[in-house]
Parts: structure tokens; sequence; C-alpha cells
């Protein structure tokens, strides 16, 4: 089964736990089955690439890893990083901040 997060691609996050805490990235992919966001620009790690061809030049690379969902909280435009609320509109569902109501 799928599950249903409330973060999205492209949404603008905050990183509220961990050494990047504070900074803030658009998400660039969400990783459903392992829980985990890729945020641009943040929790930035060195990785060893191997050399695949003979233009690429392989070597020490350095790549945005993972974080865990739960460390990365939606920010607001009025508000700041907040938590997300359902409302119906009709037959849409849109997502809200729970701080002041405002659609994201």
């Amino acid at each position: 089964m799928n599950k249903k997060f409330k973060i999205r691609k492209d949404d603008m996050v905050e990183i509220i736990a961990g050494k990047d805490k504070g900074k803030r990235g658009a998400v660039v992919r969400v990783v459903r089955d392992k829980d985990r966001v890729i945020v641009s620009g943040c929790n930035i790690v060195k990785k060893a690439m191997k050399k695949r061809s003979q233009q690429d030049a392989g070597g020490i690379a350095e790549i945005e890893a993972p974080l865990h969902i739960s460390n990365v909280a939606i920010v607001c435009k009025k508000c700041g990083p907040t938590r997300i609320g359902y409302k119906l509109d009709g037959d849409k569902k849109l997502r809200v901040c729970r701080k002041c109501g405002d659609t994201l």
C-alpha cells in the first residue's frame, strides 16, 4: 500500500531537526517506501562516485542525502514553519496552514 504524506514535491520546507536545522529549501523528491524527502541544498554529504565513461570524471561528489519526513515542516508564507490540515472546498481537498488557515 502507498503511504500518504502531507509534504509533496516542490513544497518549500524548513528543517526542524538535525545538523541543518533552520535551513529552508524545496523538496526535490519524496521517497515513499523509506519515509524520506530530499531537500535542495540541504543535508549535503560527500559520496565516492565510480568513473562511468571517458568523459565522466568520478571521484568525490557532494550530493543531497535524504532526510526523514518527520524532520521537515512545510513553510507558510504568513507564519513560517507549520503543520498541515485539510479543508474540503466543494469536491476539492485543499491543504491549509494549521496556524492561520491559509491555503498552501
